[in-house]
């Protein structure tokens, strides 16, 4: 019986696991998944390209979000805050009222006023706890965070996307990568929460680049970041360098191996990544938003899986005898993911290597970051 821990070397009952091709130590990451009662319960506020100056290549925030709303109407926002806190339950904590799809504080101060306003209103009679927003790095100034100081505000996303300064021309971003590492420096200064997003497969990145923005992020030590994979969006500019083939996307197999090796690389410096892949939506999965790229609705799990594949493999390849039947262990909550989709995983390894059975057996004992095969 051997187990492995993926994020750490391989542990059996009677030595340590190792590389089989060179003896050494095989550094992987943990797999954390946090318990649904820790994480907040976020009340999302979309504001599609509100405080944006200008719009990105890849952008096209309305075909996103699904919303044409381009004015702010602060009754629409308190009715939708409403109407998430009916379905909010009360184990859950904290509540976060979180305003996304455009640049935050890119906005006028009296509009940024009025919102922060109306987020207070929740929080005053104990719905909601704190404020949540993303906003560009370089709009992290001394009179923004001036008025944020004076409310509730707990969260700080920025939309780094890149750490490459020929990457963020390409995308017509309008800011640095030492714009970035300014803003860090000075939310932390206000000891906000402080998550960074980046994207992979832009106009000019590859995975040398991709995994250099990575570790320059990790430098930062942000306390959580996202990952996206660009997708072509209908309406942006990117969709019309993608028609007269300026541009090609990633596949989708391609952007899950890349977003893997990224995960593994924060995992390893113990940075929560918290999303992978756009969140899925009836707009996104119609055909009609996304032109091409590697967009999929259970795009993180294609991610885990990965991981959980190649732990699997680990394993099998240091056995020094293997029968034709085998059961892999893991936690009931890592099942799909050892799987894979559509038994993917379990297909793969009994065709790799030639297995007549393969059953995957939950076992609380184990954390969800570990596997064993007997």
């Amino acid at each position: 019986m051997d187990m492995k821990k993926i994020g750490a070397a391989n542990q059996t009952p009677n030595s340590q696991f190792r590389h089989p091709a060179s003896g050494i130590q095989h550094p992987a990451s943990s797999i954390e998944y946090p318990a649904s009662t820790s994480r907040p319960f976020i009340i999302p506020i979309f504001l599609p390209h509100a405080g944006c100056q200008h719009q990105c290549i890849f952008c096209n925030q309305v075909s996103i979000t699904g919303s044409k709303q381009k004015t702010i109407n602060a009754d629409q926002i308190r009715s939708q805050i409403l109407q998430f806190l009916e379905f909010k339950n009360n184990r859950r904590k904290p509540v976060q009222i979180s305003f996304y799809g455009g640049n935050f504080l890119g906005l006028k101060s009296d509009e940024i006023i009025d919102l922060l306003d109306l987020a207070v209103g929740f929080i005053r009679p104990g719905q909601v706890d704190s404020i949540r927003f993303s906003t560009r790095p370089d709009t992290i100034t001394p009179d923004h965070l001036n008025i944020i100081s004076e409310y509730p505000v707990e969260t700080v996303e920025l939309g780094v996307q890149s750490m490459d300064d020929h990457v963020l021309a390409l995308a017509e971003r309008g800011h640095s990568a030492a714009d970035t590492v300014h803003a860090v420096e000075k939310l932390k200064e206000h000891r906000l929460i402080i998550g960074l997003q980046m994207m992979v497969g832009l106009l000019g990145d590859n995975e040398v680049r991709s995994l250099r923005t990575a570790e320059k992020i990790a430098a930062l030590q942000p306390d959580f970041v996202r990952i996206y994979p660009t997708v072509v969006v209908n309406k942006s500019k990117l969709a019309g360098w993608y028609q007269n083939g300026t541009y090609a996307p990633l596949s989708l197999t391609e952007a899950v191996i890349r977003v893997k090796k990224l995960y593994l690389l924060f995992k390893k410096y113990n940075i929560r990544v918290i999303r992978m892949g756009l969140q899925a939506s009836e707009d996104l999965a119609n055909g009609s938003t996304v032109l091409a790229g590697p967009y999929h609705p259970a795009f993180g799990h294609m991610v885990y899986s990965e991981i959980f594949f190649y732990a699997a493999r680990e394993v099998l390849d240091s056995m020094k005898t293997l029968s034709d039947t085998i059961a892999i262990s893991v936690n009931p909550r890592s099942i799909s993911k050892m799987r894979g989709l559509n038994n993917l995983n379990i297909k793969k390894l009994r065709e790799n290597y030639h297995l007549k059975t393969i059953e995957v057996v939950p076992d609380s004992s184990l954390a969800t970051d570990e596997l064993r095969i007997k």
